[in-house]
């Protein structure tokens, strides 16, 4: 499913780079600007500074005319204001309308989802509200519901993130980069050891019993990573050196007859 973020008539540059960071801390990188204030709006320094390094999402961002050619593509559409209004799409919150929206969207056949913010001063125009499916409201507090237009992107983000499942896929990927140890190094690793045991006088080679089977299990259990096996053997290691036998300071030279006469 495809998402969308479209910005209309957007009049601060520092609102579209501070929408494009808060998109990419949620995972979303489609990005449509519509007939904003100013045409390079995506190359100015403020945006660029306030993308704090948002700027794959800046590079790929599009500018148009018209609200038309943003939508292409889009399915259901999502309109931002901050007061319900007598007539139009129905009224929810995010969290309302976005879990269902998740869970059913794939049987529904959608094939994008757009999030239409307005300018800062005047919101969305009511023709453009109608357009869409449903008109989303941030909760917020009755004496004071003034939102930033980054903020606001960012809640939006943030909630349709979790209705699609957070980042759950994303936390096996950084597992998977401490790879497990093969039994190739974890044998190694129990032979360092063994090795480092006898020197300490730990292990008695003679009357070895179960010990070294049994640390076997217990990391076998442990499923240790590469980098813990790393530690492992520089342990085992540092256990060696320190019993390894000092070495004879050389005896000083004896001094010359000549020497020995001054």
């Amino acid at each position: 499913m495809l998402t969308r973020f479209i910005l209309i008539n957007t009049s601060h540059a520092g609102n579209v780079g501070a929408t494009a960071r808060a998109m990419k801390t949620m995972g979303f990188s489609d990005l449509v600007l519509v007939a904003p204030r100013w045409a390079n709006v995506l190359r100015r320094e403020e945006t660029i500074q306030r993308a704090s390094g948002a700027l794959d999402v800046l590079a790929h961002a599009r500018v148009v005319e018209t609200l038309d050619e943003a939508l292409e593509g889009m399915t259901h559409l999502c309109a931002t204001a901050m007061i319900g209004r007598d007539f139009g799409p129905p009224t929810r919150s995010p969290r309302e309308h976005l879990q269902p929206l998740a869970q059913g969207a794939a049987a529904a056949g959608e094939e994008g989802v757009a999030f239409l913010f307005g300018s800062e001063r005047f919101g969305m125009r009511n023709e453009d509200v109608y357009r869409c499916n449903v008109a989303l409201t941030i909760p917020t507090d009755p004496g004071f519901g003034s939102l930033n237009l980054g903020a606001a992107v960012q809640v939006i983000a943030y909630e349709w993130r979790q209705a699609l499942g957070g980042f759950a896929d994303a936390a096996p990927a950084v597992e998977r980069e401490a790879r497990r140890a093969d039994a190739r190094e974890l044998a190694g690793m129990l032979d360092h050891w063994e090795r480092a045991l006898v020197d300490i006088g730990f292990l008695d080679p003679a009357a070895p019993k179960k010990l070294m089977p049994r640390l076997q299990q217990m990391f076998h259990r442990a499923q240790p990573t590469q980098e813990e096996i790393h530690i492992l053997r520089g342990i085992a290691k540092s256990m060696i050196a320190a019993k390894a036998p000092m070495p004879t300071p050389a005896a000083p030279p004896r001094p010359t007859a000549g020497e020995a006469n001054r």
